[in-house]
């Protein structure tokens, strides 16, 4: 079994300027410095709460007045579809992976949550410095719905997030927001889902084309770099408090493995139920076993996971296929965002060749 520390890291933290520096290329004139179980029909226009240009705490710099007339947008959601008919200044962006979408594509938010507590500006290290100025750091699955309308937005990006409809209805009467896509609750929405609706409603669509290519290309490359993966059997689970569990297709980090050649396990799939988690007991964690298994520690220490008895006997960890992830890897293989993806395609495929191919 391996286990990646923080040491082992060090050397692939130094290739993160590498990697933004070409993000940073690729965005044109996107300023980026260096480069993880965790409804109301939105029809209304857009609302203009906070966006006179006179308020210009971290907002973005104002359009001219031909691009305002010219700008109207259309998001198909969950909750119908969201009109957008000027163009966005003050963006509060609260779903799962929605900030760092938006610094992607060179809008910074007012407002965002920071899911893994990375603490500062709310995003992973590979978008350390994004930010002119920081954001008002927001809450996650329980939001303080004053706080978010103090902050006068005139878009909410609610993206990839639970999909309940109170949560979007409170956050429409505050502007107008985005929210899941039809497929979208439970956290499922896709990262092209989420790059597509964002930049739309943001105006920058070629910009967000850009970076799916940029993604494609990079997966393309690695499974080229890889053949030994083609056709593995792959589980990515999961170490918390609650105990194991695994994750399933229309998760990221599933997605990510199966654009790399793998194939989830099957008999995780089967207890798939509309979430992108399923709870492995004690007495199941045969169901960890595959050519590779991948876990995670969720704000536990890995030792808790190699010091467990059971854990010790699945047949991969017995025979060396498995792998613990490492803080950065584990957070930026959870979080789906293009920056993180590409850090993640240059980093993780090389700490779990070996184990692939101890499984052929």
């Amino acid at each position: 079994m391996n286990i990646l520390d923080d040491n082992d890291s060090q050397s692939h933290r130094q290739e993160k300027g590498i990697f933004m520096f070409n993000l940073t290329k690729r965005l044109g004139g996107v300023s980026l410095a260096t480069a993880i179980v965790i409804g109301l029909m939105g029809c209304s226009g857009a609302n203009n709460n906070g966006a006179d240009s006179s308020n210009s705490t971290n907002a973005n710099p104002s359009p001219s007045p031909a691009a305002t007339e010219s700008f109207n947008a259309s998001i198909d959601t969950k909750f119908g579809q969201v009109t957008i008919a000027e163009e966005p200044k003050r963006v509060v962006a609260l779903g799962w992976g929605d900030a760092e979408t938006a610094l992607s594509l060179g809008v910074q938010p007012v407002g965002a949550s920071d899911w893994l507590a990375f603490g500062g500006d709310g995003v992973g290290p590979w978008l350390e410095g994004a930010y002119a100025e920081a954001p008002t750091i927001l809450g996650t699955m329980e939001l303080d719905y004053e706080k978010i309308a103090a902050l006068e937005p005139d878009l909410i990006l609610d993206v990839k997030s639970s999909g309940d409809e109170e949560r979007y209805k409170r956050l429409s009467e505050i502007a107008t927001t985005v929210g899941v896509p039809a497929d979208g609750d439970n956290y499922l929405t896709s990262a092209s889902e989420q790059v597509d609706m964002i930049a739309k409603a943001l105006g920058k669509e070629e910009e967000g084309a850009a970076l799916l290519k940029q993604v494609d290309d990079a997966f393309a490359k690695a499974a080229a770099a890889y053949p030994e993966f083609a056709g593995k059997s792959i589980v990515v689970g999961a170490y918390s408090s609650d105990g194991f569990g695994a994750y399933v297709k229309g998760d990221a980090r599933v997605d990510f493995m199966e654009r790399l050649g793998f194939k989830n396990k099957a008999e995780v799939e089967q207890k798939a139920d509309g979430n992108f988690y399923v709870k492995v007991s004690d007495e199941q964690l045969d169901l960890l076993d595959a050519d590779v298994t991948v876990v995670m520690p969720i704000w536990v220490d890995p030792k808790e996971i190699t010091d467990n008895k059971l854990f010790q006997k699945i047949p991969s960890v017995v025979d060396g296929r498995a792998i613990i992830l490492d803080e950065n890897t584990s957070n930026a293989f959870s979080t789906g965002t293009i920056p993180s993806l590409l850090w993640t395609i240059e980093n993780l495929p090389k700490q779990i060749q070996a184990i692939a191919k101890t499984g052929a």
